[in-house]
């Protein structure tokens, strides 16, 4: 018999296709490895743990030191608690990239190609045991996939030579602040084992968390966001949206930020308190100098001056307000109330109801130093005029601070001296040029009204702090709809000033209205008009990252109403398990419980819509967004499906009579987060979000699961063919 090759081949060789297709769905986009500052040290003395991740390319790994309430999951690392050692100090990232977005609203860190965490302890007896675990997430820029990972680690390396016993700290205190980060372990790499070699780095893959551990949770932000992903609690199109942050340099975050200082710069020349004093610093140059030359570089000297105080200025804020704070800014009650207080001040004065001023004996010693002469005389020169201009430039300057410290180091410096160019470039251009002083329109009432129109503006930024610490501490003042109503009920005020219908005690007669003015009352009754929508549901998305959570909205008519606008009647068959605290989008009805989702399939006759996701995954947000809001999907959603949302990353503790060891990676599953994520990898071989699956009662998949999918037409086929494969199948049988 003879064998015809080309066609065994052809006929193979979809087979092998397939199966490196099946085997590739599992992604391990890094690996981890551990390593210690020194290999000998002795009782009493402290060294580094280094946890390292190498990430391949178009990942990225959520950091440990962001906000945990922005939605990304931390990457945290847990230490089982041993007399051997005390903790120093909190784990820290080096060096992580940072990104704000919009998603989120905030802003979070996170590596790229590498990452290091390093945690400091302090040996207290000659055993050392040092064991723990670890949960991270990554996310793709590419693809649009998030997953999670976890493993456990030992470190095995250090030999421990005789010294001075040390006393062990009082039980539950570390030395030093207490360690806040933790990097999850993501799920393409492989578990460190006990028994590794002291003199190698292990590469870990996913591990679960021991309950018996101390475990160290840090402050979310973009780096909790690449831990997310890292868990796969973010899903991939998690990744998309913060590829797009993530992804970027953090250099594009931090030239939108001077981009807009620099703005704030030019708006503060149009205030009553420096515009006036462009054309007598331009006239002192040119008269009081020999020639042009002369009165050029005194011009330069003078504006260099300007930017170097601002900078300084900056300098000393990054410096006081280092990485350390940065989570306490973020996060805590105090500095965002304080924070909150601090630009309604700005706004009361902007308004007219005080004057910001400095003491009189500073700007007179200023003075007094600028009538010198020379370029000595010139530097005191610019200080005179920072101060002078206090009362004006103050609260534009303490904004842009504010809003740069959280814990920042280049963000303070590069605003203020964005901010401090755009100040100081028309003193120089109009010094070099004198004859642009003709062009320069008049002072007048004018100026006063654009200080007002900021006081309105200062007002309404007030809110966002104030809503920060609102929604962490979930005091529920400031609700989506009361934010909305204060932001509408400000800038109508403003339009209404603008017109020349709103008039203050320090503000001049306005006998007729000019055109910009009008254009500028025109945007702001618009923007006021795109507002009011968001009172009843609308998303506002291009506000998102300043308005408070769609789900603090009490009267929400696109959740509380269907596709067709009338409100949707119950399509479930028994209370949900975790209905409690876990919720769909859009008003959808379903499960967060597999098994209930199945059981109320089989009685309905529907097959299942099953929802990979996690309370992280700003992509499985973007989808429901984006997607399933689209009235032909949400249709089939709600009439064609049972839909069981299963999250992978909840750390609701499951019965312990649900605990479980899973056939995957041998780690006991005792979380409704980790219980779903091992389901999802051992029935499916995947373990990034979002994912949706179609299948009916028996668990039988009906068509090709889709991840993220942004094509409404698309998804709506996929649905229609889940439908039609489970009619076809229940007609055979």
């Amino acid at each position: 018999m003879t064998i015809d090759w080309k066609r065994a081949i052809g006929l193979l060789l979809p087979l092998f296709l397939l199966l490196a297709v099946a085997q590739a769905q599992v992604l391990k986009p890094a690996t981890w490895s551990y390593d210690v500052s020194a290999k000998e040290v002795k009782v009493g003395e402290e060294v580094e743990l280094l946890f390292n991740a190498k990430i391949i390319p178009d990942w990225y790994l959520y950091s440990s030191d962001f906000d945990p309430e922005l939605g990304p999951i931390v990457t945290t690392f847990t230490f089982q608690k041993h007399p051997s050692y005390a903790l120093v100090g909190k784990i820290k990232a080096v060096n992580p990239k940072k990104k704000f977005d919009q998603m989120w609203g905030g802003e979070y860190t996170y590596f790229t190609k590498t990452a290091q965490f390093r945690q400091r302890i302090k040996v207290l007896q000659p055993t050392l045991v040092i064991k723990g675990s670890y949960e991270y997430q990554v996310c793709s820029e590419v693809n649009g996939q998030c997953i999670p990972g976890e493993a456990d680690f030992q470190f095995t390396q250090i030999t421990v030579l005789p010294g001075a016993p040390a006393t062990a700290p009082a039980q539950g205190v570390t030395t030093g602040a207490p360690a806040t980060t933790a990097t999850p372990a993501l799920s393409g790499t492989t578990a460190a084992s006990p028994a590794t070699p002291a003199t190698t780095a292990t590469t870990t893959t996913g591990a679960t968390v021991n309950p018996d551990t101390t475990t160290l949770g840090t402050t979310t932000s973009p780096a909790a966001f690449s831990d997310s992903a890292a868990n796969g609690t973010i899903p991939a199109a998690t990744v998309g949206a913060a590829a797009k942050t993530a992804g970027a340099p953090v250099q594009e975050g931090l030239w939108e930020f001077m981009i807009g200082a620099f703005l704030s710069g030019l708006i503060a020349l149009l205030t009553p308190c420096v515009f006036p004093m462009i054309p007598m610093t331009v006239t002192f140059f040119t008269g009081g100098s020999s020639n042009r030359g002369n009165a050029i570089l005194k011009a330069l000297v003078y504006g260099l001056s300007i930017i170097a105080f601002y900078t300084l200025i900056g300098t000393l804020v990054a410096k006081l307000a280092g990485p350390e704070v940065a989570n306490f800014l973020s996060t805590h009650w105090i500095p965002n109330v304080l924070f909150f207080v601090v630009f309604l001040v700005f706004a009361m004065a902007f308004l007219g109801m005080f004057e910001i001023t400095l003491p009189h004996w500073l700007v007179n010693k200023a003075d007094a130093q600028a009538d010198k002469g020379g370029y000595y005389g010139v530097f005191f020169m610019a200080i005179t005029l920072v101060l002078v201009s206090f009362s004006c430039t103050g609260p534009i300057v303490g904004s842009i601070l504010v809003m740069s410290a959280g814990g920042e180091t280049l963000k303070p410096i590069a605003g203020m001296f964005a901010y401090s160019l755009a100040f100081a470039l028309p003193f120089t251009l109009f010094a070099i040029f004198p004859n642009w002083l003709s062009s320069l329109p008049k002072s007048g009432g004018w100026l006063n009204s654009v200080k007002v129109c900021l006081g309105f503006i200062e007002l309404a930024l007030a809110l966002k702090f104030l809503s920060v610490a609102d929604q962490v501490y979930h005091w529920r003042l400031l609700d989506r709809e009361v934010y909305l109503a204060l932001w509408i009920v400000i800038f109508t005020l403003m339009g209404v000033y603008l017109l020349g219908k709103l008039k203050f005690s320090h503000d001049s007669d306005l006998p007729y209205l000019g055109v910009p003015r009008l254009l500028l009352a025109i945007a702001t009754f618009a923007f006021v008009v795109y507002l009011i929508p968001g009172m009843f549901g609308a998303p506002l998305k291009a506000l998102s990252g300043y308005l408070p959570p769609q789900h603090t909205l009490d009267f929400d008519l696109m959740t509380n109403r269907g596709a067709a606008g009338t409100p949707t009647a119950s399509t479930i068959c028994e209370t949900p398990k975790y209905g409690d605290f876990l919720e769909l989008p859009h008003g959808l009805q379903g499960y967060f419980d597999l098994e209930q989702a199945k059981k109320c399939a089989a009685e309905q006759g529907k097959p299942i819509f099953i929802d990979f996701t996690g309370h992280g995954c700003v992509n499985c947000r973007e989808m429901e967004a984006n997607v399933w809001a689209d009235p032909q999907v949400l249709k089939r959603l709600r009439e064609d499906y049972v839909i069981a949302a299963l999250y992978v990353d909840d750390k609701t503790e499951l019965p312990k009579n649900e605990w479980y060891t899973s056939t995957y990676d041998q780690k006991q599953k005792n979380t409704l987060g980790k219980k779903y994520a091992d389901y999802q990898i051992t029935k499916f071989n995947v373990n990034a979000q979002p994912y949706y699956v179609l299948i009916d009662e028996q668990e039988n998949m009906l068509v090709t699961p889709v991840a993220y999918e942004k094509s409404v037409q698309k998804f709506v086929e996929f649905l229609d063919a889940g439908v039609a494969a489970y009619k076809a199948r229940k007609g055979a049988q």
